[in-house]
């Protein structure tokens, strides 16, 4: 898979600095979001290569914004990886179930995000 432009899409202002932290220096275009609906806007108005998605956020959750990014013909090839402070085993399951590549714990270290993004090569 060959991956220039990258979605971010977190609530929380820190975390997005964060994300863009983990992914400077790297070779990819990144846009952001702030809450689901608008990751849904910006991946059919931006055709990014990679989402990476926060789970809980306000007016439409992660969880959702999947499904939604899932079942939309558009949207549907784009690789979902959640980027979350929930880490149990059952979050794990049902974000698979949702159609996610991955979830990612936060805190995580930057190497964390670069290897999801090495994982879908």
């Amino acid at each position: 898979m060959n991956i220039q432009k990258i979605l971010i899409c977190d609530d929380s202002q820190t975390d997005l600095a964060n994300l863009r932290n983990a992914l400077q220096g790297t070779k990819y275009l990144l846009v952001t979001a702030n809450n689901g609906k608008e990751a849904l806007e910006k991946a059919k108005s931006e055709r990014p290569d990679v989402i990476f998605l926060d789970i809980v956020m306000p007016d439409m959750d992660g969880y959702a914004a999947c499904r939604s990014l899932r079942d939309d013909q558009e949207t549907k090839h784009i690789p979902v990886i959640f980027v979350s402070s929930k880490n149990q085993k059952a979050d794990r399951i049902w974000a698979q179930m949702q159609g996610a590549k991955d979830l990612i714990a936060k805190p995580y270290e930057a190497s964390a995000i670069t290897a999801a993004l090495a994982a879908l090569h």
